[in-house]
């Protein structure tokens, strides 16, 4: 018998595909019409609010990593934040040596990519609190490292890297380019990553997150495949360091600090683990909440996150992207309670 998954993973409706056909054209129609917004939005928008859409692009890319390892698979990483840093480091080193940028933004994501490999061939057997310690400490090493490798990364005082800017035959604002150039990278990678998750590879996390045992018994290995998700949570993570040069176009040690890889969990869980749409969700949020709490009150900020955060787990526990999944559950109730079966139908 197939156990009911959209019964207890809130999330499943967003990060499998619909089981009635009848539903998916509406998908469609809505993912046509999203797309289509995203891509004229820049044209008509402000140019801060070109920068916000950007930013939301860059953090939603950092989210999705997090969600691979964490959220997919199960693993605590509270490192992420370090993938991202390297990723802007290495961008902004490929840029100052006049490197091409297709050969800069290949290594600001294979170089973390090789060494969250390196580190998951040991920190994968761990588990639990030892692979939580391990991550902790590569920001805690990432920030003094940064600041003494000076003649590579700036020092304390960082390093610049402009090299976004709009070309003249494109037509188009620096802003707008930019945005252009996140929205680009970051579908694909959200592409990349849906069909992952929704395929065999998916699948398999599933087990491993659930029981390393009978993962064991189906001929998975749990070894395995966490050393995959790792690396690929890496991979994304340099990406998302790539995107935030394009954008920000500065980093310092502070890039790597960890509490930005506390926010970068908060935003995980807000958003919705597991989940495709709670990523770009959490990067929303990981964008607009902190701004918003600091013109609310900045000496309350930290606190009216942390009440946010609380929020959200005590009210969804599977984020925002469990929504509309609530939604379609109490109506389904209503209408079970309103119209029970064997009844007639009521005549006019």
């Amino acid at each position: 018998m197939t156990p009911n998954l959209s019964a207890t993973d809130l999330t499943a409706p967003l990060t499998t595909r619909p089981a009635n056909p009848r539903r998916r054209w509406w998908l469609l129609a809505i993912g046509v019409a999203i797309a289509i917004a995203l891509v004229v939005a820049p044209l008509v928008m402000a140019v801060e609010t070109n920068q916000m859409l950007a930013r939301i692009g860059v953090f939603a890319v950092a989210v999705l990593g997090l969600n691979v390892v964490m959220g997919y698979t199960g693993q605590v990483s509270l490192g992420q934040i370090f993938f991202v840093g390297f990723g802007a480091y290495v961008t902004a080193y490929g840029v100052e040596h006049e490197w091409p940028i297709v050969l800069t933004f290949i290594a600001a994501f294979v170089l973390p990519g090789v060494t969250g490999l390196i580190i998951a061939f040991a920190a994968a057997r761990l588990g639990g609190l030892g692979l939580a310690m391990v991550t902790i400490a590569l920001p805690i090493i990432g920030v003094p490292l940064a600041k003494r490798l000076s003649d590579v990364t700036g020092g304390s005082q960082g390093i610049s890297a402009r090299f976004s800017g709009a070309p003249e035959w494109s037509g188009l604002a620096d802003d707008q380019w930019q945005y252009y150039i996140v929205l680009a990278i970051s579908a694909a990678v959200f592409a990349l990553v849906a069909n992952f998750t929704r395929g065999k590879f998916g699948r398999a996390l599933a087990i491993v997150k659930e029981n390393e045992n009978v993962a064991k018994s189906m001929g998975i290995s749990p070894y395995r495949y966490k050393v995959m998700a790792f690396t690929i949570a890496a991979l994304i993570g340099g990406v998302a360091g790539f995107l935030y040069m394009v954008v920000i176009q500065y980093t310092s040690p502070e890039t790597l600090a960890f509490h930005h890889s506390i926010s970068l969990l908060a935003a995980m869980v807000v958003g919705g683990a597991a989940s495709i749409v709670g990523s770009l969700l959490g990067g929303m949020y990981y964008v607009f909440v902190p701004s918003f709490t600091n013109e609310l009150a900045p000496t309350l900020t930290a606190l009216i996150q942390g009440a946010i955060l609380l929020l959200v787990l005590f009210v969804l526990p599977g984020g925002l992207a469990s929504i509309p999944h609530r939604i379609r559950r109490l109506l389904r109730r209503q209408r079970a309670v309103s119209a029970p079966s064997g009844d007639p139908a009521p005549s006019d």
